[in-house]
């Protein structure tokens, strides 16, 4: 959603518009509020959140997807080991370390 300079609120005008603001954003507006001049906070619809949460989510489940297929590919390849093999390696080269 592209904002226009009526959606960019500094702070102190925020505070005593609240509602005025809340009853916009319900209304289907996004509001950026500044603070000494930078972006400070957003005023988003509750719905609106929720919704940007779940696309969040589900985001992160794709990229996890994602990292499970290539990992998958690397087994397949035969470029990893399992854990129990690699616990047993690590511990003959530290058992070799001490005798050494």
């Amino acid at each position: 959603m592209a904002f226009s300079v009526n959606d960019v609120i500094p702070l102190s005008q925020a505070r005593a518009k609240l509602s005025e603001l809340a009853d916009q954003v319900k209304a289907g507006a996004e509001k950026i509020i500044t603070k000494n001049g930078e972006s400070y906070v957003a005023l988003i619809d509750a719905q609106r959140l929720d919704h940007y949460h779940r696309l969040e989510r589900a985001h992160i489940h794709l990229q996890l997807l994602d990292e499970v297929s290539a990992g998958l590919d690397e087994v397949a390849a035969g470029r990893v080991t399992d854990a129990m093999t690699s616990l047993q390696a690590v511990k003959r080269r530290r058992a070799l370390k001490a005798d050494g």
